[in-house]
């Protein structure tokens, strides 16, 4: 069994019960992430949710059609399609290897809770501790040079060597060099998919998606049955960059999915990495527009674990300062951090709600809590934060 920080990874035990409220509410006609997550930030369960009448619903600003829906489900009305759908789920989940996480479980992988509008659900096929290893994103273009496919292969493999898994898309081309390169080098690799779990998309990857999900974790927010639409490969995007330490660009244009992932990899305050390539390749462009405006230009594998070294050099002088930091207490917050300390209180509290209070930005507000949980003020429990501290 893997472990993370020393504790082991224990699969779950499902209480499908408990899980048909979150599955009630993902299969609610023009249900959406951000919606979800509003919700629950508004009323701290799906149970909850599925108890509020029309009106109440209305009132917390959900649309007529939706608050029609939900408020019907809530009270046993239920169309012959999503019981269908829900049937799907739990057979889907019944098989060895088939997991559904939510935002409350701790399971959860926790770079993820630090994001805007984090996936309110996941489903994992394969093994669980994957999502809770470090991680390197590595995206590119669906019809990369052969350079762009040897320099994928590689790194990943070199990456892999250094302890690092790789985390990418499945998609044609840098994407599945990746993970291929990833799994010669033994490591874990992890592909969030743009459908549903049970769906191989595109369908000539299906010996691919059986080696991710052998070697690491095929994940995706969608429910299963969820066909490949245009809309949502932009979306899971968010996720590879969310769950990765840092993003490296192999090879992408300037108008493509990567530069995507590059942006909310920056929004999520991660460190972007790029290969530089010949003026002449209309697929190195991107990259060197993302050089231009700040990514690190990456000649070497060492160039990316330099970057991690002095990352892990500065946690581990946060983490000797801890002791003092629990003696000194508020001596020496700046305004931001004390105003994210002051809205902790001993009683758990979401992110979204200390955002509501302090009116900051939501990055300012987790870069406040990763601070404030250095200096042991205050500790992360399930799905919020309680104060340890005064």
């Amino acid at each position: 069994m893997v472990t993370t920080e020393g504790n082991p990874i224990s699969y779950p035990k499902y209480n499908f019960k408990a899980l048909l409220p979150w599955l009630k509410i993902s299969h609610v006609s023009g249900m959406h992430s951000r919606l979800f997550n509003r919700l629950l930030t508004i009323y701290s369960t799906p149970e909850n949710i599925l108890a509020c009448d029309f009106q109440a619903l209305r009132t917390a600003g959900v649309k007529n059609s939706l608050a029609l829906e939900i408020s019907q489900i809530g009270q046993g009305k239920q169309s012959i399609e999503m019981n269908a759908a829900l049937e799907r789920c739990f057979n889907w989940l019944k098989c060895p290897g088939n997991f559904l996480i939510t935002r409350q479980s701790p399971h959860y992988p926790s770079l993820l809770t630090f994001i805007p509008d984090p996936p309110p659900m996941l489903y994992v096929k394969g093994k669980l501790e994957s999502l809770h290893l470090p991680l390197i994103a590595m995206v590119g273009s669906r019809k990369p040079s052969a350079g762009g496919r040897r320099d994928a292969q590689h790194f990943a493999r070199e990456l892999a060597a250094n302890g690092l898994g790789v985390v990418s898309g499945l998609a044609m081309g840098i994407d599945l060099e990746s993970h291929r390169g990833a799994i010669a080098g033994g490591m874990t690799t992890v592909a969030i998919l743009g459908t549903g779990i049970d769906i191989i998309y595109p369908a000539v990857n299906r010996a691919m998606f059986a080696a991710v999900a052998e070697n690491g974790a095929l994940v995706s927010e969608f429910n299963p049955g969820t066909p490949a639409r245009p809309q949502h490969f932009p979306q899971r995007n968010r996720i590879i960059s969310g769950l990765s330490q840092g993003v490296l660009v192999v090879e992408a244009g300037v108008k493509s999915g990567s530069m995507i992932t590059a942006r909310f990899a920056l929004e999520q305050g991660r460190e972007v990495f790029a290969i530089p390539g010949s003026i002449h390749n209309p697929m190195a462009r991107g990259c060197h527009k993302l050089i231009a405006e700040g990514a690190k230009l990456v000649q070497c594998v060492e160039d990316i674990l330099d970057e991690k070294l002095l990352l892990a050099e500065q946690q581990t002088a946060e983490s000797i300062g801890t002791a003092i930091s629990k003696e000194s207490g508020s001596l020496h917050l700046t305004e931001p951090l004390q105003k994210v300390k002051q809205a902790v209180g001993f009683d758990t509290v979401s992110v979204d709600q200390i955002v509501l209070e302090t009116q900051l930005n939501v990055k300012d507000v987790t870069v406040a809590l990763v601070e404030l949980e250095l200096r042991g003020l205050v500790r992360r429990e399930n799905n919020g934060y309680t104060l340890i501290a005064c």
